[in-house]
């Protein structure tokens, strides 16, 4: 369980260092991009690692949760966005109506990306509209800074939107496998731990 915890809590790390790297520079890892959208889509998977696609799909998570607890040199904007991740899925839990929702317009999704993949830009879209439609109605609303050449582009800003749903797919999961803030806060040593060796997994799954 406590594997699970650290796996859930990678896929936030994850979809919100994506998000930054669009923001502020217009890129990010396409594979960790791919992997991260298409955990959205897994809302019945099996297995928290199922979720991502296995370990490997998490490897940039892993890297990121384990540099923002160990360094002192940390991204402090990443972690303000995972807090606020974290803050709008506790509100989501209280609305059953909008979960449901979310639910059935990620089951349209799931045929869409069926018919025209993972990677299509019609898709990115659908889950950024699934994102304006319903978590982005709630308050405070997840605010990110980056460039402001990238955060005028509707393309760049439907990717972020649609990386913020998979963000808080992962919170979702982490709830549920029995994540919370006060055990982050007083077991961060042992998540970094639990991390090297799940990124050590990761390296192999992936070799």
């Amino acid at each position: 369980m406590r594997e699970s915890r650290v796996i859930a809590l990678a896929g936030v790390f994850q979809a919100c260092t994506l998000v930054r790297g669009v923001a502020v520079d217009g890129r990010c890892d396409a594979q960790a991009a791919q992997a991260s959208i298409a955990s959205i889509l897994r809302i019945d998977a099996d297995t928290p690692q199922a979720v991502f696609g296995g370990l490997s799909g998490i490897r940039l998570g892993l890297e990121a949760l384990i540099r923002q607890i160990e360094d002192a040199d940390r991204d402090l904007q990443l972690t303000q966005l995972v807090v606020s991740v974290l803050r709008l899925e506790r509100k989501l839990s209280r609305r059953p109506a909008m979960l449901e929702t979310l639910r059935r317009a990620i089951e349209s999704a799931q045929r869409q990306a069926e018919h025209f993949g993972i990677d299509s830009p019609s898709l990115t879209g659908r889950l950024a509209g699934i994102y304006a439609d319903t978590l982005s109605t709630l308050r405070p609303r997840i605010v990110v800074h980056g460039n402001p050449l990238q955060l005028t582009q509707d393309a760049k800003v439907e990717q972020i939107r649609a990386l913020l749903l998979a963000a808080i797919r992962a919170a979702v999961l982490w709830r549920q496998v029995g994540g919370n803030q006060w055990r982050l806060l007083f077991r961060r040593r042992e998540y970094a731990m639990l991390a090297r060796g799940l990124l050590a997994r990761a390296t192999l799954d992936a070799g």
